[in-house]
């Protein structure tokens, strides 16, 4: 056998070695970047993951008048570190007695929208798609399919508190 052909042969070996170590390392990074991505959705599929339901103060009892529609400003259950503005989140606050309050999602239930509360009409206006919604938050008319989402309310040591919560898809 030649020099040539010896160190060829060595070469060869060596270029194989590198390529088997290379696709063992491709499959391993592969595997590792899926189970990242397939671990947290698999366990959201499952419903192991649970939003927490949060009582969040919105403000004193005295702020609000009895028969007033006001937005009413709250951080979202489970914000996220990097979540920033989008942590907050908003609903519409109805007094309608001393001791009883209204809460609606400000997100219409036909594509999520913010919908706006007309206080001369006594109603929520969706501008997206003319999604019309009574005081009360059943529809009036438009293509929402259900009434707005509502939020539990209490009154705690004269705090207004609403009950937080993901809100539901609405398709």
């Amino acid at each position: 056998m030649s020099e040539d052909s010896i160190h060829d042969a060595e070469n060869s070996s060596s270029g194989t070695d590198r390529r088997r170590f290379l696709s063992r390392l491709s499959i391993v990074a592969g595997s590792i970047a899926g189970a990242i991505v397939a671990i947290p959705s698999v366990a959201f599929l499952l419903g192991l993951r649970k939003v927490p339901h949060v009582w969040r103060t919105v403000g004193k009892l005295d702020d609000f008048q009895i028969g007033s529609t006001v937005k009413v400003a709250f951080l979202d259950p489970s914000p996220l570190p990097w979540s920033g503005v989008t942590a907050r989140t908003a609903a519409w606050l109805r007094r309608e007695t001393a001791q009883q309050f209204i809460a609606f999602s400000v997100d219409c239930t036909h594509l999520g929208c913010p919908v706006r509360w007309l206080p001369d009409a006594n109603l929520f206006m969706c501008p997206c798609h003319g999604g019309v919604f009574y005081a009360n938050g059943t529809v009036a008319s438009g293509p929402p399919p259900k009434p707005l989402t509502r939020y539990p309310v209490r009154i705690q040591g004269g705090d207004v508190q609403i009950l937080t919560s993901p809100l539901p898809i609405t398709t």
